[in-house]
């Protein structure tokens, strides 16, 4: 059961597919910052509406509006930078593991009066970024084998979910040192501070009971 337990939540917690909307203004940039293990698929898929806030309604974007993507890893290495059109996918694979910064804009200064643009956005990650559909058809799977592959691209990711699970912990484990460490030596820095300023005072206090004794 404990090991089921486990199971489940490492299957609940790949399940990573998040769908929303926002709006944005002209030459506006919105970023969201998306854990992700190494050597994972994640798909984006996007569509542009005109948005008035004055009525609250939507209109369908105008031509030659697109929208600039870009994905930069841990590292803040760019992954991928590109303009695509108002509506479609990106795709891109991670190459180390830990947050990766999905940014997104407008490639339109001027909008009429005073619209802004609701973007309808949801991000998928590991094997719920295949199309399986797509898949089936160009491999010519049957349905068993398709079966087969997606369970196959779920054991994969459950181990990858896990591997990134133990670098989590062990750079948790590293800054957690890192900081007691630190802590420890300003520690040792205040009492030496202390006992030095001790020292001084008791100088300074016989010097002083020495003049007066003089006098």
């Amino acid at each position: 059961m404990r090991y089921l337990f486990t199971y489940s939540l490492f299957v609940l917690w790949g399940i990573t597919v998040h769908g929303l909307y926002f709006h944005i203004g002209e030459t506006e940039r919105k970023c969201f910052i998306e854990e992700i293990p190494d050597e994972t698929m994640v798909t984006g898929n996007y569509k542009l509406q005109l948005y008035d806030p004055s009525t609250g309604g939507t209109m369908a974007s105008s031509a030659g509006l697109g929208m600039h993507v870009e994905v930069h890893d841990p590292d803040d290495k760019m992954v991928l930078s590109r303009m695509y059109s108002s509506e479609g996918r990106f795709t891109f694979t991670s190459h180390s593991p830990g947050e990766h910064v999905i940014c997104l804009y407008s490639n339109s200064t001027k909008w009429f009066s005073r619209s802004q643009l609701r973007v309808h956005f949801d991000i998928q990650v590991g094997e719920h970024a295949i199309d399986y559909a797509n898949v089936a058809q160009k491999e010519k799977l049957t349905e068993l084998q398709l079966r087969v592959r997606q369970l196959l691209d779920q054991v994969e990711q459950i181990t990858k979910e896990q591997n990134y699970q133990r670098y989590r912990e062990e750079r948790f484990r590293m800054t957690s040192e890192s900081t007691n460490q630190r802590v420890l030596w300003w520690s040792i820095g205040q009492v030496a501070i202390l006992v030095i300023m001790g020292f001084w005072q008791m100088r300074h206090l016989k010097s002083f009971f020495e003049a007066k004794k003089l006098v």
